[in-house]
């Protein structure tokens, strides 16, 4: 069965980063890599008769007119996509990576995306989009649906592409974050890289051997891998030892669907997605 790495690209600044992202993962998984442009799909322009004033001759007229617009956006939607998905393939070829499919697809990412659950391994995306501003605390508003609809992993970009060297996972001894500490050691996307297990916690015993545990397990799979056991605030101190440690690429745990698992995880996940300037892994 084939793999594949799946770019959401836009055509926006922040696209250069996504296929740069994404083609280093494809070679990581030894993956072909798809670019996905997703169109949006207008709904057409209708001209209502409210009152007498107007002639039903001439409002079919202006409506007729209207109508050719339409097409015409439509026409012109599907050349841009045409261009952008043409100009990110030459990026990638001038940058030495083989020439990826393409694919353009009318409706909202969020839903175009799921029809891809079986077919992508991975999905790249940007955190910020075409018309969206570089606040650092602002998200697209297309990231946080795709994390609560998506099963797959979900790499989210930011900034320019650095090749990873270390990664850093959040880990709570949950067993979604255990789960999250299995993928890295047994996928290749890691391969090579220098693994770091961090815990914010009040110090236990419990969670020093859930800690090593972890550790362990990524040792045995080849990795250089270090473990931390952290107290006080988990934003703060995820970003400290973040930055400490020159730390390439985060890696969390998706939103859960119940409230509370969402105040638990979902809230530190939402807050590192804002606040943390380094792409981000988030793991089901």
């Amino acid at each position: 069965m084939s793999t594949n790495v799946l770019a959401g690209i836009d055509g926006s600044k922040h696209t250069a980063c996504v296929c740069d992202y994404a083609a280093w993962a494809a070679q990581q998984l030894s993956a072909s890599l798809v670019l996905l442009n997703v169109l949006h799909k207008p709904e057409p322009t209708l001209l209502y008769n409210v009152g007498a004033t107007a002639s039903l001759s001439a409002q079919d007229k202006v409506q007729a007119e209207l109508a050719d617009l339409d097409k015409k956006r439509a026409e012109l939607a599907k050349e841009q996509s045409r261009l952008i998905l043409n100009q990110a393939s030459q990026h990638l070829q001038q940058a030495g990576y083989p020439e990826p499919r393409t694919i353009s697809r009318e409706g909202r990412l969020v839903h175009v995306l799921e029809q891809y659950d079986d077919y992508a391994d991975l999905v790249v995306l940007g955190r910020r989009g075409t018309n969206e501003d570089d606040s650092p605390e602002r998200l697209g508003g297309h990231v946080e649906q795709v994390i609560r609809t998506t099963d797959k992993p979900l790499l989210l970009t930011d900034g320019e592409f650095t090749p990873p060297q270390r990664i850093m996972i959040a880990f709570d001894g949950s067993a979604t974050t255990r789960k999250g500490v299995e993928y890295i050691a047994r996928s290749p996307l890691f391969k090579g890289l220098e693994c770091h297990v961090v815990m914010v916690a009040g110090p236990s015993e419990e969670k020093q051997t859930q800690l090593e545990a972890a550790r362990q397990l990524l040792e045995d799979a080849g990795h250089q891998a270090t473990a931390a056991l952290l107290q006080g605030e988990v934003k703060k101190n995820l970003l400290a030892y973040q930055e400490k440690q020159n730390i390439d690429l985060m890696v969390m745990g998706a939103y859960g669907h119940s409230r509370i698992r969402l105040w638990l995880l979902g809230s530190i996940t939402n807050l590192m997605l804002q606040e943390s300037h380094k792409p981000m892994l988030i793991l089901r």
